[in-house]
């Protein structure tokens, strides 16, 4: 005796209901996936090419009652705006926070700024800068 074939015949019933799932899914995916990369690509126009000044901590010298802070700043030409700094204690706890101002023509500065704090601090953080 032979079996007869459970496989549909080819090509005579069109797709499967599988086949049709399988390329709803490919299709939504890849939407999907275009998405995503247009929105980190928009995120990261707009943090890279809108932030006009930014800086880093190069050095700190925490004293007593004061930390002393080496920035180094890079803005645009015409660009003016502040950078905020805060100090912590050895136990966590914010001891000292101030903003700093930066203007003028140039597009990189060096300067040391003192952080005046209500005790002993043992960092210098720079939490961020904005532009006007």
């Amino acid at each position: 005796m032979s079996t007869a074939s459970t496989r549909l015949p080819e090509g005579r019933y069109g797709r499967s209901s599988d086949e049709r799932a399988d390329r709803k899914l490919k299709i939504t995916g890849a939407v999907l996936a275009a998405a995503l990369l247009a929105l980190v690509g928009y995120f990261a126009y707009h943090y890279v090419g809108q932030n006009k000044i930014s800086a880093e901590v190069i050095t700190f010298d925490a004293q007593k009652d004061s930390v002393q802070v080496h920035l180094e700043v890079r803005k645009d030409a015409d660009a003016t705006g502040y950078c905020t700094i805060r100090s912590q204690a050895k136990d966590g706890s914010e001891v000292g926070r101030a903003d700093f101002r930066f203007g003028g023509h140039a597009t990189r500065i060096d300067k040391v700024v003192t952080l005046r704090t209500t005790s002993a601090g043992t960092t210098a953080e720079l939490l961020g800068c904005h532009a006007d």
